[in-house]
């Protein structure tokens, strides 16, 4: 399955595939294993591979999101499942790649692809399902958006170091969130952990707009606010009629290889609280998307790897 103008394609996962990606070892249950049994119809989480950097590029960042699904896989299915695993069934779909990655056409590309992955979305998932992104750039929020707000009413939950506004002229990494609210497809976006040297005038503007929430990492390292608490109150004033899709830039993690790697930020711990306290709190999730990690080094795949399997592992409550 190619997207229109063919610079995407969509592989979907079998057996084989699966059992290519881990080691089975005697005496324990791996999610290797586990995956093999499961089907999608099944299924309430669906994982989806991105792997392009299009996004990141248009929008002036670091190659290798490309990079970290397959980084992911090699990771996670080598983890363990125990007995007291939930029941709730986990999948995965498959990867979208993008066959030639160039410098020049990025913003094209962008828009192709959110085309090609609201498709897949809705060819494949259903409204009681819980899909979640793994790899590629930001710029894939917006397929996921206009997908689950078909659905229900939407509201997004973004752990960030940039906000993500901006002017939505041309398609890029970093104009989902502005694009998405232009179209009506966003109720309400929260922003937490902005860092005040990388977002610019434009964008402080933006996030006077009434259905913005948004917060800066300084306010949490100089002046003792608490994420968690942050994340409870918003999440409180939600209806039960919205759903909600968290969304984790890996780039909020400090040190983590990512499409603009910061020094400042985020331990993993943190963003792996955060994720499962925003699971126990949230009964209507739309989805997941975990995004802007961006490995190209050996030592920045098994990075990348564990912390997204960990992420994931906390989402789906294993």
């Amino acid at each position: 399955m190619n997207s229109h103008n063919s610079n995407f394609t969509f592989q979907s996962w079998d057996s084989s595939l699966i059992q290519k990606s881990y080691a089975p070892r005697a005496g324990e249950v791996r999610m290797g294993d586990y995956l093999l049994k499961q089907s999608l119809s099944e299924a309430k989480y669906v994982i989806i591979g991105i792997r392009e950097c299009c996004g990141p590029l248009a929008n002036n960042g670091r190659i290798g999101a490309q990079f970290a699904f397959p980084a992911f896989v090699a990771a996670f299915l080598n983890t363990q499942v125990h007995e007291e695993y939930p029941n709730e069934s986990l999948f995965i779909l498959g990867e979208v790649v993008e066959l030639e990655q160039s410098m020049s056409g990025q913003t094209n590309k962008v828009s192709e692809l959110d085309s090609f992955l609201q498709l897949i979305l809705a060819t494949y998932v259903n409204a009681n399902q819980i899909p979640i992104f793994v790899g590629g750039g930001h710029n894939n929020a917006l397929a996921l958006m206009r997908w689950a707000s078909k659905h229900k009413k939407l509201a997004v939950m973004n752990l960030d170091a940039h906000a993500d506004l901006r002017s939505t002229e041309v398609r890029h990494s970093g104009n989902s969130f502005s694009t998405a609210m232009e179209e009506g497809v966003l109720l309400h976006y929260s922003v937490l952990g902005l860092h005040e040297a990388y977002n610019n005038e434009f964008i402080r503007d933006a996030l006077k707009n009434d259905q913005i929430f948004h917060s800066f990492y300084e306010s949490y390292l100089f002046q003792q606010r608490n994420l968690l608490d942050d994340q409870a109150n918003i999440l409180r004033h939600f209806h039960s009629d919205t759903q909600v899709g968290l969304e984790i830039d890996m780039d909020s993690i400090a040190y983590m290889p990512s499409s603009a790697l910061s020094p400042s930020g985020w331990t993993l711990d943190q963003v792996r609280q955060f994720t499962h306290h925003f699971v126990k709190m949230q009964k209507q999730v739309a989805y997941l998307n975990l995004t802007e990690a961006a490995p190209i080094s050996e030592t920045d795949s098994l990075i990348v790897g564990k912390a997204l399997s960990y992420l994931v592992r906390d989402f789906t409550g294993i």
